[in-house]
Order: structure tokens, then sequence, then C-alpha cells
């Protein structure tokens, strides 16, 4: 039975202030809701967790909602009929921010918001829509509204395991969730004796348990004032910063949180291919004989976890048994998918080398091509079904090889090269951090002990999404992945990519990556239900490469920009936590800048290893050429707009550490 979709449409509204881009014309905004009713008995839903125990309507349906946002040409005609789908980030929108350099919105209307105007430019209809159940309807964050599952009607209880890392000293109280924007499990018993609560500095210390008399289920008003709370925990003495502490309890009422990845399914489905909802609302990007001709979707760390859980899952395949999306984009999203279609699932975990570490994100398959657990013997892949798998152009970053275990997405789990399936590219940004705002004005100072990565690398994603565009539409294939490798020796131990890496005053480089041995969530974890705690073996390990670096400490594989080909400073994809707060850990997604000496006398005087600005270029005009040779060399490859290369060029003319 075709899954049900009714629209709840207000009416459009200018975006821009009416601006026009280029021969595509104005844009507007669309905003309402969207509510589902889908059949809990066919084969299309079978693999949804806890389906069949959600409350069903008249008709035997299990019905939820969400809302929606759309930007389209106000003339669908002049667009370029490419649907392009943002899966939202813990209910954020991003892909203007990172396409557009536009400033973030979570409703996007204004020109501040459509930065540079890539996306309209190119005449793409962008659209949103919630997916993760428990995110709260604050700020304007796409939520959903889901059912509670029971066994008929008595609530269904289990063990949830909630991880807190808090970075601030005076910290007493906080929810179940761990955080501020995401709905918490109710605990279904406050009585403190019958929860674990325990904490630690490091991840493999022993756990110190927390007696049950120091800690309650419990919310701290901003009066002062203490009330019993079934989705809060206090802690009397305070949390310690960087420390880690795990509490263990009974939870009740789980939400049907794989309904998200139907939801996505059918509202896309219906987008690509309907003129009208259940209610004769007409589709919102259907204009006469205009509608979207193909369908992309991006996304960028937990939403690219999203949609590389949603093809393995097998949701890229419509109840009708359609292509649901042509081709994908995941970001920064390492080796991992998303823990979302579990009972009582957290989406918004995922495991770093200090926290979460062993939150189960990151479990085989972690490439699209097949390949033999050496571990387990299990074989399997994330791409499986040939006529209903997108194209996929998979991109990360440097931080994803140390702490998201990024690797293991073109290796095996011993580390040898994983030749990828035709239809996948994979691209590693050398050098650069998790998330760079394009629109930074550089390194930051933070929770961390080295100045921030500020390495931009929104060009790099606009010339793939073309690239990823013209390969979906005329089948131009798109250049060739660029990854670390290790039958060349770019992918390699961390202790190896260490002892190549120069001295650099103050600085000191991680030993390890984020290691990941294999790990048992329990008897029923393919079922969708995860026993809490996770037990390691730590006899058995994958085996986690990094980039190679040079003599100047920048990653050689990789696309790497004008700015590490022709750089001021090493840029990492590492950095650590603060002193004080386990400083011997990874500062989790965040890379450090480490500028080189203007002179040799500088250099000398630090001692350090690294040529001088003055030793390697001489002058500013010497270094603005060498920008401007490796943006065309970029251009020519197909990994560079032209217009961002003259943006390189000019960033290089306003470079001030020359004068």
């Amino acid at each position: 039975m075709r899954s049900q979709v009714r629209l709840n449409i207000q009416s459009p509204k200018p975006f821009a202030d009416g601006m026009a881009f280029g021969d595509v014309g104005p844009y507007e905004a669309i905003e309402g809701s969207v509510d589902f009713a889908i059949d809990p008995n066919d084969l299309a839903n079978a693999g949804i967790v806890d389906l069949k125990q959600a409350p069903r309507n008249a008709e035997g349906l299990v019905e939820y909602s969400t809302e929606f946002y759309i930007l389209r040409p106000v003339d669908l005609e002049r667009g370029n009929g490419r649907l392009i789908y943002d899966v939202n980030n813990r209910g954020n929108k991003r892909i203007l921010q990172f396409f557009n350099d536009g400033v973030h919105s979570n409703t996007p209307i204004t020109a501040e918001n459509a930065g540079n105007g890539f996306l309209m430019r190119r005449g793409y209809s962008i659209v949103w829509s919630g997916w993760q159940g428990d995110v709260l309807p604050i700020d304007s964050q796409l939520s959903m509204r889901l059912p509670v599952a029971t066994n008929n009607g008595v609530s269904i209880t289990g063990d949830v395991r909630t991880e807190f890392i808090i970075e601030t000293q005076g910290v007493q109280c906080r929810p179940l969730s761990a955080a501020d924007y995401a709905d918490s499990y109710q605990a279904a018993n406050t009585d403190t004796t019958l929860a674990t609560f325990t904490m630690r500095e490091y991840p493999y210390d022993e756990k110190i348990v927390i007696p049950s008399d120091q800690w309650s289920f419990s919310q701290l008003g901003t009066d002062g004032k203490l009330t019993e709370s079934a989705k809060h925990v206090y802690l009397a003495n305070g949390f310690r910063p960087g420390w880690i502490y795990d509490l263990i309890y009974t939870a009740k009422d789980p939400k049907v949180m794989g309904l998200g990845l139907s939801g996505l399914r059918d509202l896309t489905s219906f987008l690509m291919h309907d003129g009208q909802d259940e209610n004769g609302v007409p589709n919102p990007l259907r204009q006469g004989e205009t509608g979207m001709d193909k369908a992309y979707a991006w996304g960028r760390s937990q939403s690219g976890r999203f949609l590389r859980e949603f093809v393995y899952r097998g949701f890229n395949q419509a109840c009708d048994g359609s292509r649901v999306f042509d081709a994908m984009s995941p970001h920064v999203a390492g080796g991992g998918r998303i823990v979302l279609n579990y009972r009582f699932a957290q989406p918004d975990r995922f495991p770093r080398q200090h926290f979460h570490h062993t939150y189960p994100c990151d479990q085989f398959p972690f490439s699209y091509a097949e390949s033999t657990d050496a571990l387990t013997g299990e074989t399997d892949a994330i791409l499986k079904r040939p006529e209903t798998d997108p194209l996929i152009i998979h991109t990360q970053t440097s931080a994803e090889y140390w702490e998201r275990r990024a690797s293991l997405s073109h290796t095996d789990s011993l580390g040898n090269d994983l030749p990828q399936p035709e239809n996948v590219r994979i691209f590693c940004f050398a050098g650069s951090q998790h998330s760079a705002d394009p629109l930074a004005k550089g390194p930051s100072q933070g929770n961390h002990q080295y100045p921030s990565n500020p390495l931009n690398t929104s060009p790099l994603l606009r010339a793939l999404l073309d690239a990823l565009d013209a390969w979906a539409t005329d089948g131009t294939t798109p250049p060739d992945s660029r990854v670390p490798s290790r039958s060349n020796e770019t992918a390699v131990p961390a202790d190896v990519a260490k002892a190549n890496f120069p001295n650099v005053p103050g600085v000191t480089h991680p030993v390890n990556a984020n290691r990941l041995f294999a790990q048992d969530h329990g008897p029923d974890f393919n079922k969708g239900i995860i026993a809490e705690p996770p037990r390691e073996d730590v006899s058995k390990e994958y085996q986690i490469l990094v980039p190679q670096v040079d003599a100047d400490g920048n990653e050689l594989p990789g696309i790497r920009t004008p700015q590490i080909q022709v750089p001021l400073a090493t840029y990492t994809g590492w950095n650590y936590r603060p002193v004080g707060s386990a400083e011997k850990s990874l500062a989790g997604l965040v890379g450090s800048y480490l500028p080189f000496a203007r002179t040799k006398a500088e250099r000398d005087e630090t001692g350090d290893h690294r040529p001088s600005l003055e030793e390697r270029y001489g002058s500013k005009e010497t270094y603005v050429k060498a920008i401007e040779k490796a943006a065309q060399s970029l251009v020519q490859q197909r990994l560079l707009l032209q217009e961002d290369a003259e943006r390189y060029v000019a960033l290089a003319r306003a470079q001030t550490v020359f004068d």
C-alpha cells in the first residue's frame, strides 16, 4: 500500500527580498507541515523497529508528521529541475551556510542567508524536513511528532545509557538526553538505587561509582529549588569539567524513531512524482507540466551518517520500487552511520576518542564496497541494491581520519585498500577540520589547546556538486577519488605520521587516532535493541589509518587546496582538550593551525624545523603567484570552480602576514 502524504502549506514568501539570481530569477520560500500515514504490514516498512507496536488509525495505518521548508524558483521552468534535499543536522538547516557562504539561519529568508547565491544561480529547489524525533521544537529547529511504541497499551521499558561531559565549572543539573535541544527518555522509576551512575577521567580508566545518595532524578530551577524530574539528573557535588559520566537507567515509552527514514523516503518520492496529495493539495515542486527531473541529497556530519544508513537499510527504494535519490553526497560522515532505527535511539550521539567512545555508530559495514570483516567473518556493504543505489560522492576532512575512523570507508578491517564501486567517489580534503564556517575570520581559541584550523572547504563542495550533477545528468564521470592509500604509503598508522611530523615548538603530535575494537551490543542488536553497557574485545582491533604528512606537517593525500599547496602554516585535523580537562585526549573534531615563523631568525630562535615565510616566498607577490598557479591547476582537474580560484587569489592579495 502506498504511503499517504498530506500537506499543510502556508502562502509563499519572497526570498532575499525578491532578488534575481541570474537567469533563474527570484526565489520564494514555502513553509508548512506534512502528515504521513504508512502501512505497518507493507514490506517496504518491515525494517522499521517497533512500527508494529505503534498505535494505528481507523484504516490500520500509523500516523506521524513533521515540518518542511522549501526554497524554489518562482518560475520552476527557469530552474534546473533538480531537487536537493539538505538533511538537517539536529534540526538545523546547513546547506546555504556551506555551499553559498550564507549566514546560517533555520528560517532562511534574507539576502544574507542567500550568501553568494551559488545554489540559486544553479537553479536548485532546496528542501528540508524533520527526521530526528527527539529534537525539541525550539529556535526553528525541524522536529518530528512520532508515535510511542507500547506492548498492547502497556509501556515498553529498557536500559538507556547517557554519557555526560561538562566543559565548565559549577554545573550540577543536566537533561537525561545530555543535550538542551533533544528530548529525554523518561525514567521509569526515579529511585537512584535502581540506576548506575559512574565517573572517570578517560575512557579506559576504572569507573568510580557515584553513591546513590549523592545524585537524584531532579531538576534545578532558576530559583535554586530542586524538584523531582524523570527527565533530569542532579549531581550534588557538580560535574568535573572534562570527566566522563555514565548513567544507565531504565527508561520508558520509546518513540518509533525509524520513521525518520520513511518520512524522507515518502516526502521526496511525493515531491518527485505526484501532482497532488491525498487531499488534492498541489505538489509545491510542480507547475503545470514542469516538475523535478533529478533528486539529490546532501548531509554533513550527523546527517551524512543518516544518508549512509538510509541507503544501507534500503530506504532509497520507494514503496513502488522506484529509486528515491539519484545521487547523494554525505559530508564529514567518516566511517559511521546513524543510530536511529533502534529502540531508545539517541541519534545525536557519535563516538570520538574521549566522548561516546563505544556508542554504536561505527559498526561493520563501513564501506560502500563489499568486504568481509576479518574480526567477525561477516560479509556486507552499504551499497547492495544496484537497481536503486544512488551515485555517491563522499567527502571528508582530516578530522574524520583522526576521530571518526574515516579510513574504514575505503579500506577493509585490516587496513588494506578497498576498491570502491563504479558509482562511488570518495574525497579527503587534506589538512582540514570537521567544520570550518566559511564566514569565520580565522583561527579561534576555544575548548582546545592550539588555535583551531580555519581552512575553508566550501569551494571544494561547490565543485564536487557540479561534478555530481553532471554525473547524474549525462554520465560525465567525476574526477577519481582522492584518499589516503595503503598501497602508496599515504595511509599510515598514527605513529608513522608522528615520526614524519616536524618539530613545532610547544606542539605534541598524537600517538593514536580514535581506536576501534570489536563491540558487543547485545543479542538483539540486529533487531534494533541495544544492550547497556556494551562490551569491547580489545584483542580484536580494526586498523585505523590517517593521512601521511610532508616535511611541514601538512597532509600529502587528498585534495590539497591552494592554502595547503602554498602554505602559511601547518594545518591538522587534530587538537587536544584544554589543560586540566582530560588534556591527553583529542579535542573532538577540531583541528589545529600552527603558523610558520615569518623570518629565519625567528624560527632559529624558537627551534622551529619548518622554513619561515621569508625563506619560502621572499615576497608577497611570489606567494600570490604560487596561489594562483595552484588554484588554476585544481580548476583544470574539475576540483575547483573558476569563481573560487579567483576568490583564493583575492584572499592571497589581502593577506597581511607579509606586511
